[in-house]
């Protein structure tokens, strides 16, 4: 036992030396503010503080000590001769943001270099799905990650894939995660839990064609929620029978990022489901699911604000949670309604009893909000600690070497263009082609008619209609898929990446097969990456060494302007229409998502889960 002031018997020995330091920074607590012996670190005094709690935002002072808050209101008993007092007048104070589904490796950057550009806006907390390089390296890769997470200052968590590839006999991944990998990973640190359920999301198809996913996903699931860990679901269009079904593989509890229409909305929240209304760089939902709270008026508790995918260049210039917030109040969300969606809100569904509001105890991770409707964060607090002002970092973040095992994860020979010809006997084949929607990660399916020149089809540039290819880069089988798509809007040219949602093969779409070709084969020759071409030269690329998705070469803000610069390439060189054209090629090969897709066994009806030939026969 040990002793407290007064001599009397305090914690027991036993219990964890975390635990016993918690109890004595709470003791501290307890005694600055039922006497005078001691007074608050810091008093942000006279700002405007968003309750999460009442949803009301009214003036008040913030207290600090330590790493905790110590009390909300009238703080001007609590201020000492060493108290550092700030003055907030104006500002609004809120809860620190948490983006609660997200994936680092579509920013292409490691934990602390995202960390470096997001806590700046306001975000405190990241929950991680590390599904991208959990489909590239299995464990190997997303242990790595979890251990970069635990040295950052941030609060970043993992939630693990429990299945990959997500479509078995579709697609092809570096690693085959199953159920036999639950126990390991979930109980690694930094994991809270199973991520997106992706190997369930078309429910009537998996259940009808490979029912031992089924089985396999609600072993895990049934680990995972024995020992207290979260499942996040992925149920996209899915309604009645089939959702409930999704629900209940998950455990009986979970979420969906994949909500795209306000139908949707209102039935998964009538159900249950923690909807995460998404708003990333390009899949951009929020404004259409929060019609379920605007116009239907059902209860927003269960409505989360969400990112999934992020580029660098959005997080330096928009801004991270904080632009998100931004654009649910356009839509006509009351502030403090729409800040909850980014602090209790989520902190409720994972659980976290440590963060999320501004009460006596709770963990001190605090925007400084200047203007409320702008979003616009002038500082930021992390457990008490000023971390961000003005948009600038104030602390150094710790470096993190990503080991070897992480590294040379493309494994094949490079190609010939005899390996990416779509043949035909007929000389105006008709063709089944991938439609690209802009900001979606859903697609549509078209067909169309195309010309053909010695039994091989040729891409239709006046069409918009080029061909695009999928090809296995882990040396597991040596496939290729081969299709067509439209909405790229490219003139000449070809770029390809290793970057292919969710088993990560090589992407590549281009107008003629030389410069789709020579774009893998530097992809190849790189180890990962992005390469663009134009009249059989590569005139742009970036390396991706980490499981050829992320660069460690490069640090944030060097990372925004690098695909700046890819983006003006392609744009200005190869004439594409479309805003962040590798995000979108890269969802191209989301074989979980409607309506068609490409992966490197072909193209893929989602809907019917079966593969297509190219050519319609």
């Amino acid at each position: 036992m040990w002793q407290t002031d007064d001599g009397k018997e305090g914690i027991s020995a036993s219990m964890s030396t975390q635990w016993m330091k918690q109890a004595m920074e709470y003791r501290q607590m307890v005694d600055v503010l039922m006497s005078d012996r001691d007074h608050a670190d810091i008093v942000l005094h006279g700002g405007q503080v968003v309750n999460v709690l009442t949803a009301e935002i009214y003036k008040a002072d913030v207290a600090i000590k330590g790493k905790y808050v110590l009390m909300v209101g009238d703080a001007a008993s609590l201020i000492g001769p060493n108290t550092i007092t700030v003055d907030v007048r104006g500002k609004t104070l809120s809860p620190g943001f948490m983006d609660s589904h997200m994936h680092f490796e579509s920013s292409m950057l490691t934990i602390t270099e995202f960390s470096r550009l997001s806590i700046p806006s306001g975000t405190t907390t990241l929950i991680a799905d590390p599904h991208e390089i959990g489909n590239a390296l299995g464990p190997v890769g997303m242990k790595a990650m979890a251990e970069e997470a635990s040295l950052v200052p941030n609060h970043v968590s993992l939630v693990v894939p429990s299945l990959t590839p997500d479509c078995p006999g579709l697609e092809t991944a570096g690693y085959d995660v199953s159920s036999k990998d639950m126990e390991e990973l979930l109980n690694y640190p930094n994991v809270i839990g199973i991520g997106e359920l992706q190997g369930f999301s078309n429910a009537a198809h998996v259940f009808r064609n490979t029912p031992e996913i089924v089985t396999d996903l609600l072993a895990s699931s049934t680990y995972a929620r024995s020992i207290g860990k979260i499942v996040d679901g992925n149920a996209p269009e899915l309604f009645g029978a089939e959702l409930a079904a999704h629900i209940i593989a998950a455990g009986g509890k979970c979420s969906c990022h994949e909500t795209t229409t306000k139908e949707e909305c209102v039935e998964k929240l009538r159900q249950g489901v923690y909807v995460f209304m998404r708003e990333g760089s390009t899949q951009r939902n929020m404004a259409e699911c929060i019609r379920a709270v605007t116009e239907e008026k059902l209860d927003s508790r269960r409505c989360i604000l969400a990112t999934d995918d992020m580029v660098a260049e959005d997080l330096e210039k928009l801004g991270h949670m904080n632009e998100i917030v931004k654009r649910t109040i356009a839509e006509g969300v009351d502030p403090a309604v729409a800040i909850q969606m980014v602090t209790i809100n989520p902190a409720t569904y994972f659980g976290f009893q440590d963060r999320g509001v501004l009460s006596p105890g709770m963990l001190a991770d605090i925007a400084v909000i200047d203007d409320l409707n702008e979003m616009t964060v002038e500082a930021v607090f992390l457990e008490g600690k000023l971390v961000a002002s003005q948009g600038e970092l104030l602390i150094e973040l710790p470096e993190y070497t990503y080991p070897e095992s992480v590294k040379n994860s493309v494994k094949r020979k490079p190609l010939v263009e005899e390996d990416l010809v779509i043949k035909t006997v007929d000389q105006e084949p008709m063709v089944r082609c991938i439609g690209l929607i802009p900001d979606q990660n859903l697609s549509e399916s078209f067909e169309f008619t195309l010309r053909a020149q010695q039994g091989v089809v040729l891409p239709d540039v006046k069409q918009d209609v080029l061909e695009i290819a999928c090809i296995e880069r882990y040396g597991r089988n040596g496939s290729i898929g081969k299709a067509f798509v439209q909405g790229f809007g490219l003139e000449q040219g070809a770029f390809a990446e290793s970057v292919a949602h969710d088993t990560h093969n090589i992407m590549v779409v281009g107008t003629n097969l030389k410069d789709m070709v020579t774009a893998v084969n530097h992809v190849i020759e790189m180890g990962g990456g992005i390469s663009v071409v134009k009249n059989g030269r590569v005139i742009d690329d970036m390396r991706l060494p980490v499981g050829g998705l992320i660069t460690d070469e490069l640090n944030g803000h060097e990372v925004s302007q690098k695909i700046a610069s890819l983006e003006k390439t392609v744009k200005d060189q190869l004439g594409c229409k479309v805003h962040a054209p590798f995000m979108h090629l890269s969802f191209l090969a989301l074989s979980t998502s409607p309506k068609w897709k490409i992966t490197d066994q072909g193209l893929i009806d989602v809907n019917n889960f079966t593969i297509l030939p190219p050519v319609v026969e």
